[in-house]
């Protein structure tokens, strides 16, 4: 090939690289507070989702580690039950008639009757347990990292992985799950950004903003970060709220 074709080359290249508009950043919205219900200041919330119009609840920290089931409009405790109480409990899913949860560290998951929380049988898992949701066909996994895992409902056992990346970059601390109108959403911990992943490709569609939300409810305690996600499928109606928050937020569905 002759030198000067390929300097002309690579320089016509290289203008065009530079001349080229940069990637728009992703989109963040605001989100835009529909209604408003009381929430249990006593909770480290860790995992949230909502079911036939009642709303679950999982709390971490050693001895403080319950699973609840609440109604949605005034927070009351319908029923509660305590994991053991060497263990830091973390996110639930529900599949069919059980609610599955498990726990920060140790590898120890529970199954548990939906309406009435009665011990059904335990799984295992590897690494650190942060949040689970589930999509009608797995159950999904977040650990802290950026990969979340798919895992086959029954068996618990990993059918693939997804990293999340945001512009090219990979996503850690995904915390809180929650699947909705074909997107999963996540919070970030320890940000007011909840992440919209795509979950064939892994990427981050654009970021929902509760800062607002976060500043209403007063940011006294390091602790109390935004963390809990719950989309009412019938109602179509999605809420968030976080650790020790005395306030469960309706939040409009992204983009509407």
């Amino acid at each position: 090939m002759n030198g000067s074709f390929v300097i002309r080359f690579f320089t016509a290249s290289l203008v065009a690289f530079l001349s080229a508009p940069a990637p728009a950043a992703l989109p963040v919205e605001p989100a835009r507070v529909l209604s408003t219900h009381p929430h249990d200041t006593a909770a480290f919330t860790e995992g949230l989702l909502i079911r036939d119009g009642i709303l679950y609840e999982s709390t971490g920290f050693e001895g403080q580690s319950f699973i609840s089931r609440k109604e949605l409009a005034t927070g009351r405790t319908l029923a509660r039950v305590a994991i053991p109480s060497d263990l830091f409990g973390e996110g639930i899913v529900d599949w069919q008639d059980k609610l599955y949860s498990f726990v920060w560290r140790g590898g120890r998951g529970f199954v548990w009757g939906v309406t009435d929380l009665k011990p059904k049988g335990k799984w295992n898992y590897a690494g650190e347990g942060w949040a689970m949701t589930q999509d009608g066909r797995h159950i999904i996994m977040s650990d802290g990292t950026p990969v979340l895992r798919f895992l086959r409902p029954g068996s618990m056992k990993i059918a693939r992985r997804l990293t999340v990346t945001a512009e090219g970059k990979p996503v850690a601390m995904l915390n809180e799950l929650e699947y909705v109108n074909g997107e999963i959403l996540a919070n970030i911990w320890q940000t007011p950004r909840i992440a919209r992943i795509d979950p064939a490709t892994g990427r981050v569609k654009g970021w929902i903003d509760v800062s607002a939300l976060w500043d209403r409810v007063g940011r006294n305690s390091p602790d109390a970060v935004p963390n809990g996600i719950a989309y009412d499928r019938h109602a179509k109606k999605l809420y968030v709220t976080g650790k020790y928050w005395p306030t469960l937020f309706e939040i409009a569905l992204p983009g509407r």
